[in-house]
């Protein structure tokens, strides 16, 4: 569903606040709950994913108005190995830091570029070593790309839509249809390693996989976002 689908909806305006647009889906809710005379579960249905999905981009739309404060940049301790500089994934995508001490006993700091990839060179002092970006958790890279596990309610992995997901990299909003749900696989575009030198630019890839616990039914889920929603 579009954003201007989900406006159509609830029958709000583009420049209509959270109030208004909690107001009017209330309103629409009760047209449309199966429950009451001429109720229709789809039409109620597509009331709740409208709702969700303006509420999702009113949130989007205040992160993105936020002064973010980047926490003070830390080095790396790289493992030492002989030849190889091993570099954890943040390192890779971002840049920074890192210390490496070679085999006559010195430590040495150097800063890396963002987009480093197993297999570049780098030198230090009269050494040259051979990058490794290791894995780091739930976090790892491949080639050009970031690859990050999550884990998702079953339901919501059934049912899709625009979820907000904690990773790594900090939050980000996905959109999960029934074809990445059945495949646990989300990918976004042009989020991964930045291109550098030779190498293209990679993608962010999310592997989802089900929660543990107890398995929701769809019309359930749909019930309990039903009520939090109108308890907002």
């Amino acid at each position: 569903m579009s954003l201007k689908k989900a406006r159509e909806v609830l029958g709000v305006s583009q420049k209509a606040g959270p109030g208004e647009v909690r107001r009017a889906f209330r309103e629409a809710a009760k047209r449309a709950h199966p429950d009451r005379p001429g109720g229709n579960p789809e039409r109620f249905r597509q009331v709740v994913d409208a709702y969700h999905l303006l509420q999702t981009s009113s949130a989007e739309r205040a992160a993105a108005r936020d002064t973010v404060i980047q926490p003070p940049a830390r080095t790396e301790r790289a493992a030492p190995q002989d030849g190889r500089l091993s570099i954890p994934p943040l390192i890779a995508l971002n840049g920074g830091k890192v210390e490496h001490r070679l085999t006559d006993g010195r430590l040495l700091n150097v800063s890396l570029p963002a987009g480093m990839r197993t297999g570049d060179k780098v030198r230090l002092d009269t050494t040259e070593l051979e990058v490794a970006v290791r894995g780091d958790g739930d976090l790892l890279v491949r080639g050009n790309d970031v690859w990050i596990s999550v884990s998702l309610d079953p339901a919501m992995l059934a049912e899709g839509g625009r979820i907000a997901v904690d990773s790594p990299l900090g939050r980000k909003v996905i959109w999960v249809d029934r074809k990445a749900g059945e495949r646990g696989l989300v990918r976004l575009e042009g989020q991964g390693l930045p291109a550098r030198g030779r190498h293209r630019q990679g993608h962010l890839f999310f592997r989802l996989a089900p929660a543990t616990g107890k398995v929701d039914s769809a019309a359930r889920t749909l019930l309990r976002r039903f009520a939090a929603a109108w308890a907002a």
